[in-house]
């Protein structure tokens, strides 16, 4: 698998940024940062927590290093040793392919399922510190930058240099949706129009003009755009809808026009060699607050045979690698829990045929989950059947998150096969990067 090396790293440290800020389930409030000299600077401390290999308490065999893999991955280190795979047998269709985290450490299993945001105004280097010490597996470009591609390129650079020595290339992600959420500006970005202005454009137009704007992303590096958002909104509430309708994020107001539109904008960009993640599921479109900001915001209206979860459900048939978990409650799905924790909710985007990755929406500083301990929500979210926990507005909460997910996953074999199978699956969605 070819990986790319980083070039011009010092330029990343200047990167010009504007003064707006967003979330996934809708624009927000974003601490100003403390820049550090430059990406490429190494802290020169290693992380508190242990790093390197343990095994598994769900796999009591002896260790054994896998067989596949790279050889640039880093040795391991002393004490610790790596843990066998699971026996050798086909996949059941839908199941993940289990074998192709056979002989990971648990560390480097949890690193997969955890995303860890890296400011675009810095600072840069904790997030590198965690992809080295944590072995991350993603990274999401949080915030708001006119800088431009090449300063984009040089911080992406600096992440993948600092995931050099994992077996897995790392994801990059953002949201390039348009309109009021957009992360990336300036020279090598278009001005993308909010999907309300998108969802006026033939299908056809709008899936060409996708992959220009996909091609922009993978110019930067990136290779996952958590987009397009299908939530369903209604047009007489739309303004008293905060996350999705009041900035224009819908892709009109039927059904129709957010699964012809959403899906022209979804494979324009997988056209570009970038993937996706469609949002939020089973849809905010129903909901008056934003789970970024609130506490308690609940939907009374979705059940499991809701419009909008059959807008979910065209934008898997088409093909979207990921899907994003709101974090709202769901009335007439579980009253118990923010979709997000729920295995029924949850389980539900597998009742649709979906094999590939769940993805949460913000668990770091949502208001909606911050009653929850930080470690506590990532273990919820995994143990609900989710794959990939996104901790991007305020990773610093990432390290207690991923100590969690160990602690939780040594003390459980049925949390650990869990951890397992979320593992499985991202790595396969890394198949094509």
């Amino acid at each position: 698998m070819t990986r790319l090396r980083p070039l011009g790293l010092a330029a990343a440290a200047v990167l010009a940024v504007a003064a707006l800020t967003a979330g996934c389930a809708g624009p927000g409030t974003e601490p100003d940062p403390t820049a550090l000299p430059g990406p490429a600077q190494s802290s020169g401390q290693s992380s508190a927590r242990p790093s390197g290999g343990s095994p598994s308490p769900s796999d009591p065999a002896p260790p054994s290093p896998s067989p596949s893999a790279s050889p640039s991955v880093r040795p391991p280190e002393p004490g610790p040793t790596t843990e066998p795979g699971p026996t050798e047998q086909p996949a059941a269709p839908g199941d993940p392919d289990l074998s192709l985290v056979a002989g990971w450490t648990l560390e480097e299993k949890v690193g997969q399922v955890v995303m860890v945001g890296l400011p675009v105004k810095g600072p840069f280097q904790p997030t590198f510190d965690m992809i080295r010490d944590d072995h991350i597996g993603g990274v999401f470009l949080h915030g708001r930058t006119q800088a431009g591609r090449q300063p984009v390129k040089n911080l992406v650079d600096a992440a993948v240099d600092a995931a050099a020595q994992e077996r897995q290339p790392l994801f990059v992600a953002t949201d390039q949706e348009g309109g009021a959420v957009q992360v990336l500006r300036g020279q090598g970005f278009s001005d993308i129009p909010s999907a309300v202005e998108q969802a006026g454009l033939d299908p056809a137009d709008l899936r060409a003009r996708s992959r220009t704007w996909g091609q922009e992303l993978a110019a930067a590096g990136v290779n996952l755009n958590l987009a397009p958002v299908m939530d369903l909104v209604p047009q007489a509430s739309a303004q008293a809808n905060p996350p999705i309708g009041v900035f224009g994020r819908n892709y009109g107001f039927t059904a129709e026009s957010v699964v012809a539109h959403g899906n022209a904008f979804a494979m324009g960009q997988r056209d570009a060699g970038v993937q996706t993640s469609i949002k939020h599921f089973p849809g905010l479109g129903r909901v008056t607050a934003n789970t970024d900001t609130t506490a308690g915001v609940t939907d009374t209206v979705t059940g499991p045979d809701a419009p909008s979860v059959d807008v979910f459900d065209a934008g898997i048939a088409a093909g979207s690698g990921l899907v994003m978990m709101s974090s709202a409650v769901y009335t007439r799905i579980d009253p118990d829990a923010p979709a997000v924790f729920s295995p029924r909710a949850v389980g539900l985007v597998r009742d649709l045929g979906f094999d590939g990755v769940i993805i949460s929406d913000d668990l770091s500083a949502a208001v909606q989950v911050t009653g929850v301990p930080a470690g506590q929500r990532a273990v919820r979210a995994v143990d609900a059947g989710v794959d990939l926990v996104l901790a991007s507005a305020k990773p610093s909460v990432a390290p207690a998150m991923v100590d969690a997910l160990l602690a939780a996953a040594r003390e459980d074999p049925a949390f650990a096969a869990k951890v397992d199978a979320a593992a499985a699956r991202v790595v396969a969605a890394k198949a094509g990067l």
